[in-house]
């Protein structure tokens, strides 16, 4: 059912809990399933130095919230901005048709979390 990547994302969450010092901090929410996910970034020289995430919510909403860290750090804000809920399918090794919605809050939070740092 669920892919060996994101098993792993969700037994062994990359980056969970929130950014000392946080150049921006955001909360967002599936109103539809009640999933929840923070996001907070670090910023260096233009650059993501550091993300961190928090998550309420199913498995595939937990494991897509560590893997959108992973994904968004080191990157330049341009190079940030342009991922993409496909992005996140293709990396976490894909999503039951049902849980689609995961990646996309992950997405979601992430652009949120980027237009504050404009």
């Amino acid at each position: 059912m669920y892919s060996p990547q994101l098993l792993e994302h969700f037994e062994h969450p990359r980056n969970a809990g929130e950014v000392n010092k946080a150049d921006a901090h955001v909360r967002v929410e599936n109103p539809a399933c009640g999933d929840i996910l923070e996001l907070s970034v670090r910023l260096k020289e233009g650059h993501i130095a550091a993300m961190r995430f928090r998550a309420k919510g199913c498995v595939p909403a937990i494991a897509c919230g560590s893997l959108v860290t992973e994904l968004a750090e080191g990157r330049s804000l341009v190079e940030a901005r342009s991922l993409r809920r496909e992005d996140i399918v293709n990396a976490i090794g894909g999503l039951p048709e049902a849980s689609g919605h995961a990646a996309q809050l992950a997405v979601d939070a992430l652009q949120s979390l980027l237009l504050q740092l404009a």
